[in-house]
């Protein structure tokens, strides 16, 4: 008898992106750097004192540039985002109400701050499934939701999960190809079940002649079972954008969206997905009101399941009233808190790392964690990784000892990169979010200290999205938000810095 040795794949070789310029300082800084000395070596030619007059507001300059924080950020930018919640917060921009008694437009409960300006449209697609498509009109992007049941990963070979992730990292690489994709994100969401759908299936298909004995044993099961159990939610937004000169009308998007739609839940049926399907407008409303409203969860689930839909529209599915603080969202009867990624798993990882992350965490109303991805052209990704190769083959020639062990890692890990980029796989940035909604402020401790346990469980880390807890919250639902499209500092400037 001849045995077989059982492996398990690990997966891992991400990196975060390597920021131009010298060190800390960035391309800003870099430039400020070599400006600088060149004008201090013009300025001594004339006079000393004169040098030293300009070396000092220099120096004011490049030291908030080289201060970093753990997650990369300068004190320019930490001062920023400082300034800017003392803005927001003597507007008076971190409250909101809504409803027939506000002074908004309507008296309807429309979503708030970047939801705001949000429309929803709905088209029917090859299989005449209805859609719902979120317009953000400010710039120009188009939103679908796709929902999914995927299978799980119990009770399945390592060879199986294989293939799912395999299948998954082609359907990301096939992202980068699709015309006008601005970004995508999958958003897990888990809370405790509250018995609504197990009740309206057992009660009522007990027989009215049925013996006591037996009533009482189904009723309690229905009352029982749900305290130990969870539902979760899976959902993938992706967000096209209409290339600048083009002028189209919703129409024509909704067309070209039907279109694409059966080909996108092929793949994400391949990669693992289980029943993939479009989420109607309908839908997407009653998915966003509960996350406002966690205390309407099972009213939305009651009137499903007896009239076959709520008929709640999006211009109805925000809160009555909203109040964001520094570390935390109150939102109707829930208040949430949002933590953002700073570091990934390091080394090698296996395909349950996040496991722990995405199911339901105890004690918490609803939890959702947000995968953001932002795919790369094909062009632009072969520059990156070629660059890489060769920053990393630098730093491997001029390092010593330990520092060389580990450019000599970086390496191999640049090497691998750039072969699979020219076998045809592709070059995505992501990130996480996760938000934890909690019925008081007094159980946002004890939520904390939930999310850090599990993010050490996952090897990741986190920090809390102080001063703007509205806006990540925003993210984190499927509506198609884009962190970096929310920024009135462009993405190129950002990344200089």
């Amino acid at each position: 008898m001849s045995t077989e040795a059982v492996t398990h794949p690990t997966y891992g070789n991400w990196r975060r992106p390597r920021r131009p310029g010298l060190g800390p300082l960035g391309l800003v800084g870099t430039f400020g750097v070599f400006g600088g000395l060149i004008l201090t070596l013009l300025v001594s030619l004339i006079s000393l004192t004169a040098a030293l007059v300009v070396i000092g507001p220099l120096l004011l300059f490049l030291v908030p540039l080289a201060v970093r924080t753990q997650d990369g950020r300068n004190v320019y930018q930490l001062m920023t985002l400082r300034i800017g919640w003392r803005r927001r917060k003597r507007k008076g921009a971190h409250l909101y109400v809504s409803g027939p008694l506000s002074r908004r437009p309507g008296g309807r409960f429309r979503p708030p701050g970047l939801l705001n300006k949000v429309t929803m449209h709905e088209g029917r697609d090859a299989y005449d499934r209805p859609f719902g498509v979120l317009r953000h009109a400010a710039r120009g992007q188009y939103t679908i939701v796709l929902g999914c049941d995927p299978d799980g990963g119990s009770l399945v070979d390592p060879d199986q999960v294989d293939v799912w992730v395999a299948m998954w990292g082609d359907w990301l690489a096939r992202l980068s190809h699709e015309p006008g994709l601005r970004g995508a994100a999958v958003i897990v969401e888990t809370a405790p079940d509250p018995g609504t759908r197990l009740a309206n299936e057992v009660l009522p298909r007990i027989a009215p002649d049925a013996p006591p004995a037996a009533r009482a044993v189904m009723e309690e099961v229905v009352q029982r079972y749900p305290s130990a159990s969870s539902e979760m939610h899976t959902y993938v937004t992706l967000t096209y954008g209409v290339p600048p000169g083009q002028k189209r009308t919703p129409d024509d998007v909704l067309t070209d969206l039907a279109i694409r739609i059966p080909g996108l839940l092929s793949g994400l049926v391949g990669a693992g997905g289980g029943a993939a399907y479009p989420l109607s407008a309908e839908r997407i409303a009653e998915v966003v009101r509960v996350a406002y409203d966690p205390a309407v969860a099972p009213d939305v689930l009651n009137a499903r399941a007896q009239h076959g839909g709520t008929g709640l529209e999006w211009e109805d599915a925000g809160p009555a009233a909203a109040v964001e603080t520094v570390g935390s969202y109150q939102h109707d009867s829930g208040v949430s808190r949002t933590w953002l990624l700073t570091l990934a798993p390091r080394g090698t990882v296996r395909s349950s790392v996040l496991r722990g992350l995405l199911e339901a965490a105890p004690g918490t109303r609803r939890k959702r964690v947000a995968l953001v991805y932002r795919p790369i052209d094909p062009a632009t990704s072969a520059r990156i990784v070629e660059s890489d190769r060769r920053s990393a083959q630098f730093m491997a020639t001029s390092g010593r000892g330990m520092v060389q062990a580990r450019a000599a890692s970086e390496v191999r890990a640049a090497e691998q990169a750039a072969a699979e980029e020219a076998a045809g796989a592709g070059l995505v940035e992501f990130s996480l979010m996760l938000t934890v909604t909690v019925d008081s402020d007094a159980e946002l401790a004890d939520a904390g200290v939930t999310v850090r346990n599990l993010s050490a469980a996952a090897r990741v880390q986190l920090r809390a999205a102080d001063r703007m807890q509205a806006a990540a919250f925003n993210c984190t639902l499927p509506a198609g938000l884009l962190p970096w499209e929310q920024t009135l500092v462009p993405q190129q400037l950002q990344e200089a810095l």
